[in-house]
């Protein structure tokens, strides 16, 4: 229950580009610490990829209310509008979906999702702030489901109430622990989300223990095969499972050498398509799985674009003198240049051979 008492001199040109140019660099340079410690992105594709069994899986009686041959709709717009009026803060994998009844009522319902990844104040307050401004946005019923994913066992919010001088209100709302799944059980289900929670679950446990990760990450992706999913379904929770128990990269090559031999010996037909989506995944993270002759680190290639960028927009069309100095340069150097970019009136300024 929350307590309701506790609430309570560039150009523009310039200035704009500068800005864009600072977040993508401090996203480079974070790049592997945000995908270790963010579940949220892979959370979002698996979901939408696969919300009938996300239903079935962590609410059932929804899942069957629900008529599937109607479709449904994540309200991707209108949930931005909603959380821009809230107030509440960064709630990057809240999703707001439209579904119809299947016990033929005329009316459609809304399922507000959200995955909580920690302890959070004023998490029910959320909850209630969004139920009502897209009650009041779309005047149907509002379902709330929250998926906690922390690691306290004692923190599990389902309501936000208050009563004052003769006026209550009280808001519920489903909230779904992880860490309730027992892990055996888990791995009886054939349903993709029991892979999901078993992923998340041994992720959080082997936080900072590569070798314990490893193994588990292994156990995961070959029990892919004896489960029964289809190809798309492998190669998508494959695409999680790597995400959210990633290694560094001599454990992650050590492992896809496991993985090309076992498909081998078993004959799967899954090896072209894991190996296409593994590249991908590759690419993301700024880095080739396995070697990559000829190729510059992620980082270094991410800066290098950043300042071409940057030196377009001020001078135009560069010299070939200066497209080779960034193409050879060390992050050293280029962070150097870029540095100088804010002051700098011409391109032998931010190229001169300084410190």
């Amino acid at each position: 229950m929350t307590d309701f008492g506790g609430l309570s001199g560039l150009n523009l040109g310039q200035s704009e580009v500068l800005e864009t140019v600072a977040m993508e660099m401090a996203m480079t340079k974070n790049n592997k610490k945000f995908r270790n410690d963010a579940f949220d992105v892979p959370w979002k594709d698996i979901l939408e990829a696969y919300f009938p069994e996300f239903l079935a899986f962590f609410l059932p009686e929804a899942y069957h209310g629900i008529d599937w041959k109607q479709g449904f709709e994540f309200l991707d717009k209108e949930l931005s509008r909603i959380t821009r009026e809230s107030q509440m803060g960064d709630r990057r994998m809240d999703k707001l979906v439209k579904v119809w009844r299947h016990d033929g009522v005329e009316f459609w319902v809304l399922i507000h999702i959200e995955i909580q990844g920690d302890r959070k104040q004023n998490f029910e307050l959320g909850m209630y702030v969004y139920q009502y401004r897209a009650f009041d946005l779309y005047r149907v019923p509002v379902v709330g489901l929250a998926i906690l994913t922390d690691e306290e066992p004692g923190w599990r919010p389902t309501e936000f109430s208050y009563h004052l001088w003769g006026t209550k209100q009280s808001y519920q709302f489903t909230a779904v622990k992880l860490l309730d799944y027992p892990e055996a059980e888990l791995e009886k289900s054939n349903n993709p989300f029991a892979v999901v929670a078993l992923a998340h679950l041994r992720a959080k446990r082997t936080k900072h223990r590569v070798e314990d990760r490893y193994q588990s990450k292994w156990n995961l992706i070959r029990n892919l095969y004896k489960s029964g999913f289809n190809h798309q379904q492998i190669i998508d929770l494959f695409r999680f499972i790597d995400w959210v128990l990633h290694l560094p990269d001599e454990a992650d090559r050590r492992l896809w050498k496991e993985i090309l031999a076992f498909e081998e010996n078993q004959k799967m037909p899954y090896i072209s398509s894991i190996e296409r989506i593994g590249q991908q995944i590759g690419k993301e993270r700024g880095e080739k799985i396995g070697e990559k002759r000829g190729k510059k680190k992620g980082i270094q290639i991410g800066e290098a674009n950043i300042l071409m960028r940057l030196l377009h927009h001020r001078f135009g069309t560069l010299p070939d003198w200066a497209d080779k100095k960034i193409a050879e340069a060390k992050p050293s150097s280029l962070e150097a240049w870029s540095l100088r970019f804010v002051d700098a009136q011409s391109l032998d300024e931010i190229f001169a051979d300084k410190v």
